[in-house]
């Protein structure tokens, strides 16, 4: 072999080694870029349509899309290349990485479907309870009123049983 095909194989091998390590850093920074478990999980809230905005900030993949594509690329050329001896597992990490970028953005769509219902749905309910209440309110003044009318007539009833003993008296 002539010292020109080994400084080519030995320029090689460096540069297989340096795409692999940009893979790497690349997935690095993707994943640095996803949320925080904390963040997702604990949120500060006074009532659930903060919960819910709260949420959905910290749903916030940030850059991750970008560097998961810079991961893909020069995965993409090293494997065109030839230049991996073993790449298996940065192709598992960039499957891994991809699925919770979706998975994230799947519940930060949710969460933003649930953001846009839930005011409307406590409108809903607000006037329901409103209506029950109004028609409970009228049927109280009904009962009040039913009432007064039996203790009238209770009265009257009273009255005329009295009024028929003074008459048996005389």
């Amino acid at each position: 072999m002539s010292q020109s095909t080994l400084d080519e194989d030995e320029l090689f091998g460096e540069a297989a080694n340096e795409v692999r390590e940009d893979v790497e850093a690349s997935l690095q920074q993707a994943s640095d870029s996803l949320p925080d478990t904390d963040d997702v999980w604990n949120v500060e809230a006074d009532n659930t349509l903060g919960a819910l905005n709260a949420l959905r900030s910290a749903l916030d993949t940030g850059d991750a899309e970008d560097h998961l594509r810079d991961a893909k690329k020069w995965y993409t050329m090293g494997e065109r290349a030839d230049a991996f001896e073993d790449a298996d597992d940065l192709e598992a990490e960039i499957e891994r990485v991809g699925e919770a970028i979706e998975d994230i953005e799947d519940a930060k769509s949710q969460v933003g479907d649930l953001t846009s219902t839930i005011p409307g749905l406590k409108n809903t309910l607000e006037e329901l309870q409103s209506a029950d209440e109004e028609e409970a309110d009228g049927t109280e003044a009904d009962d009040a009123d039913d009432e007064t009318d039996a203790d009238e007539s209770e009265e009257a009833q009273a009255d005329d049983e009295s009024a028929e003993e003074a008459e048996a008296a005389e």
